[in-house]
């Protein structure tokens, strides 16, 4: 059995930056793109190669990185003639320690006994 244990995060979200960061999330483009850059880690991705990756044109991009730069889970990093984004590991741990907070009582969650809760 997995055992499910929230992340930790240095930051604590309030109710609006959640509300702001899951409407960020609930766009296809938006949530491809913010996944990507998870993938990439601390490194980054340049909005070039993020759209090769995702076939989106390059002025559509654009636009969702804004948004999920708005909402706090993703930075930008001027570096020369480029910028660099990345996905900020703090907000979505954040993101994710919010939405577990009360989970299982606030014990460690197990998959199976938490399905089974919901059966009884």
């Amino acid at each position: 059995m997995k055992i499910i244990t929230p992340p930790t995060s240095s930051i604590t979200l309030d109710e609006a930056p959640v509300v702001k960061a899951l409407a960020a999330l609930a766009q296809a483009q938006r949530l491809r793109a913010f996944r990507a850059l998870v993938v990439a880690g601390p490194e980054g991705l340049t909005p070039s190669v993020m759209a090769e990756q995702l076939g989106v044109a390059p002025s559509a991009l654009s636009f969702h990185l804004k948004e999920l730069a708005h909402s706090g889970l993703v930075s930008s990093e001027a570096r020369g003639r480029y910028l660099i984004y990345r996905a900020n590991f703090d907000q979505m741990n954040a993101l994710l320690a919010y939405l577990t907070e009360h989970c299982c009582n606030g014990g460690a969650c197990n998959a199976g006994t938490a399905i089974a809760r919901k059966a009884c």
